[in-house]
């Protein structure tokens, strides 16, 4: 069964309300990251991804804090965010990155250097 944890409010209410429908969106978010080979951390990138193309605010809080949860850094988190700007352009991924940055601040993320690249 799904985590009944969620951090934000609004959820919450939805949760309170309609708590059959939430258990079920869980539910199906579970057996998607379940279905196949792609490690959490990966998983949880993709869907920030998917988040800020879709310019959604809260769902980019929400990835961002789980991929911080699954591992990311900052750095993985914010070149995520930056791969995304031939395909969405630049002002989308601006304002999500803006988004991103205050869960990272709010989660004490460390910073890392900016444009330095891992090893390979």
């Amino acid at each position: 069964m799904p985590n009944p944890k969620v951090p934000v409010k609004h959820y919450q209410e939805l949760a309170k309300n309609f708590p059959n429908v939430i258990v079920a969106v869980e539910t199906l978010g579970a057996a998607i990251r379940e279905a196949g080979p792609i490690p959490e951390k990966t998983a949880e990138l993709i869907q920030l991804a998917g988040a800020a193309a879709s310019q959604l605010e809260g769902s980019v809080h929400s990835h961002t804090r789980r991929a911080l949860k699954a591992g990311a850094t900052r750095e993985e988190i914010l070149q995520t965010l930056v791969l995304l700007i031939s395909t969405i352009g630049f002002p989308k991924v601006a304002a999500s990155i803006m988004w991103a940055q205050d869960t990272l601040s709010a989660q004490g993320a460390p910073k890392a250097a900016a444009g330095k690249k891992k090893g390979r």
